[in-house]
């Protein structure tokens, strides 16, 4: 699993023109789903997000997490994370997860993020989106999430 997590002041996706998930401070999580991610630990995963220190503390450092500062979480599947451009000039997408099973492991994903007691908006799988964001900071980071070893 690969995520572009953003800092944000607010965030929000669109769909057909209307507003389907929306958080004012917390994470944006634009997040691709590869083929093999089935073997992914989504729980941990999900604490790695809620857990890294990346909100500033009163002395301005980067000290504490989602769950210290508080706020939520909007979630955006996007399958052009995998998209391999080291070739020619369209990009292929051969290392993304087919479209039935990226939804199913986001949706894991999704569910182990909420079982983490943050709040959790998302967009709408497979729809074409409009994503808004204030990023804060700015503050973007790239987690390349795979299984443990021996893990299956």
């Amino acid at each position: 699993m690969r995520i572009v997590l953003q800092r944000v002041g607010s965030a929000s996706v669109c769909v057909s023109g209307e507003v389907v998930g929306e958080i004012d401070e917390g994470l944006l999580l634009l997040v691709g789903i590869a083929p093999d991610d089935d073997r992914l630990d989504f729980e941990r995963a999900a604490r790695k997000v809620v857990d890294l220190r990346i909100f500033e503390d009163q002395h301005g450092k980067m000290n504490l997490s989602l769950r210290d500062h508080g706020g939520g979480i909007l979630a955006v599947s996007q399958f052009t994370l995998y998209g391999d451009v080291r070739k020619g000039r369209r990009p292929s997408f051969v290392d993304a997860a087919d479209p039935e099973r990226a939804a199913r492991l986001f949706e894991r994903f999704v569910e182990a993020l909420r079982s983490e007691d943050v709040i959790v908006e998302t967009g709408v799988f497979g729809a074409r989106m409009k994503v808004s964001l204030v990023n804060h900071g700015p503050v973007t980071l790239i987690l390349d999430l795979a299984a443990e070893p021996g893990s299956e």
